[in-house]
């Protein structure tokens, strides 16, 4: 029964993951996407850039077509010069009328699809400035003008200077549908990324779900089981003729009973730690008591299981802490239980020291061992570590998270030593000083 149990955990296990690795994949293209559209959203913006620029040099042609500026043919690259990002500037021989030269840049610009606002500068060679300035408004301008202090290029030659102030809230106005595209990309793989994130915890508290009522059932079932083989033999008319078999009936019933309420109230307390901080007593405890008591709880199954169980603590290593004596002697016992489901001959030491200004205690064993990929996961509420070929195997996968629960409330740690096939070692690290 526990062969196919442990089956099923780890074919669980596998599933969940499998959907983790599948959500990790997907948040990494996720990722990918994310970072392809930034990159394209950089190429659009240099694009448009570049667009901007080349419209306005055709609009510069244009007006060169439309106006006899120059007195020679010189190519258009040797008359235009692009100072900086937002001027252009280009050259002027003949004499002109500056509202006329106005007049065909506004056209020109509007038909070359440069529609935002530019000022416009007349420079005359040898000058120390501008000798004229006029700012054209585009057909949808929605700022208002500006007085600016146009930067003035020193020129052998007569120029006329274009400066666009509004040229990269324009650029990006362009660039409308991509922004509200990748918004809308964005938003939905976001929202996917959440989907998938909450569908994996689902499935995953799913999946722990099932773990429990699985753990449940094996937990409970053979206890009721043999209970109620107990019962039918009880109800025997002849059984009353037989003392010694009715007292080993009733004597099975009862250890069954009391085993089960035991696994009751360890749910019950587990139940009550997660709602709230465990309740921490402190007062001084000899650790040797506590131990001896620890054991002396679990007896009878130390007895059933026919195992060696060696305390060897002498009065020098009577060491007291200050602890909850309630709550650290369940963390022994659940020790010592684990002790004894995970070993066929059973031989557990239980021992203490003081090392660093710290007491420890020390419950090891020599059962199947736990290999170092599962050591990461012993403590995970409801975990269970596969058993091989250990069978009739029973818990619920809470005790070592119970006595992590109890370590971490008194300020200490948990030390995991083991060997597959040796044996484990556990060594709760609690603070305290020592008395002898």
């Amino acid at each position: 029964m526990n062969g196919k149990f442990a089956y099923r955990s780890i074919s669980d296990f596998m599933r969940s993951s499998t959907l983790r690795w599948l959500v990790l994949l997907a948040s990494v293209l996720i990722t990918l996407i994310i970072i392809v559209q930034l990159f394209w959203l950089n190429k659009v913006y240099s694009f448009e850039q570049k667009t901007f620029n080349m419209n306005v040099v055709k609009s510069i042609r244009g007006l060169y077509e439309d106006l006899d500026l120059v007195n020679s043919r010189t190519h258009l690259q040797d008359l235009i010069e692009h100072p900086r990002t937002d001027y252009f500037m280009f050259r002027v021989d003949n004499p002109y009328f500056e509202d006329s030269i106005a007049s065909y840049l506004q056209h020109e610009l509007n038909d070359f699809d440069v529609l935002t606002d530019a000022h416009i500068a007349f420079y005359t060679a040898g000058q120390p400035g501008y000798r004229h300035t006029t700012y054209i408004t585009a057909a949808a301008s929605r700022y208002d003008v500006e007085k600016i202090n146009l930067a003035v290029y020193n020129r052998n030659y007569n120029y006329i200077m274009l400066y666009f102030p509004h040229r990269n809230k324009y650029v990006l106005q362009q660039m409308n549908f991509w922004f509200i595209s990748s918004a809308v990309l964005f938003v939905v793989l976001v929202g996917l990324a959440v989907i998938l994130f909450f569908f994996y915890r689902q499935r995953f508290l799913a999946e722990i779900q099932k773990d429990f009522v699985n753990n449940f059932t094996h937990e409970f079932k053979t206890p009721l089981a043999v209970m109620k083989i107990s019962a039918e033999v009880l109800l025997n008319e002849k059984i009353t003729t037989q003392p010694e078999r009715l007292r080993k009936y009733a004597t099975i019933i009862e250890n069954q009973t009391q085993h089960l309420q035991h696994q009751v109230e360890r749910l019950l307390q587990i139940a009550r730690s997660d709602r709230r901080d465990l309740p921490i007593q402190k007062k001084l405890v000899p650790v040797k008591d506590l131990i001896e008591q620890a054991v002396a709880k679990m007896q009878p199954i130390i007895d059933e299981k026919k195992a060696d169980v060696d305390v060897p603590i002498d009065e020098e290593q009577n060491f007291e802490l200050y602890a909850d004596r309630t709550q650290l002697e369940l963390a022994v016992v659940n020790l010592l239980e684990n002790a004894l489901k995970f070993s066929v001959k059973p031989h557990i030491i239980v021992s203490t020291g003081h090392e660093d200004g710290n007491i420890y205690i020390s419950v090891k064993d020599n059962g199947i061992g736990i290999e170092k990929k599962y050591q990461k996961r012993l403590f995970n509420k409801f975990y269970r570590v596969p058993t091989g070929d250990v069978h009739n195997v029973k818990g619920f996968g809470l005790g070592l998270n119970f006595v992590k629960r109890i370590i971490d409330a008194h300020h200490g740690t948990i030390k995991i030593n083991s060997l597959p096939g040796i044996g484990t070692e556990f060594r709760l690290i609690l603070p305290g000083t020592v008395n002898s």
